[in-house]
């Protein structure tokens, strides 16, 4: 394998765990948030029908664009292996 291939696949896992980390720290800080409010099971309950009504609408488009722009990466990265 090239240096080069190398080099950018370690990046681009290195931007990929950055990236982990701080939506893990977002999603921590506003459960803090939750519990320092206090909270109650309609809150819960709210929380969960909120949850449902949006992450197929919000997060899976998400999910595909990383997914996407990984595959799409990782293909231009095989190809200038290849060559």
């Amino acid at each position: 394998m090239s240096m080069s291939l190398i080099i950018f696949l370690i990046v681009l896992f290195i931007i990929a765990m950055a990236l982990t980390f701080y939506a893990f720290g977002q999603e921590e800080k506003k459960m803090k948030n939750i519990k320092e409010a206090g909270d109650t099971v309609e809150d819960q309950l709210q929380r969960s029908h909120d949850y449902e009504s949006t992450s197929i609408r919000k997060y899976i488009p998400i999910q595909l664009w990383i997914y996407s722009i990984t595959i799409i990466l990782s293909i231009i990265a095989l190809l200038i292996y290849l060559k």
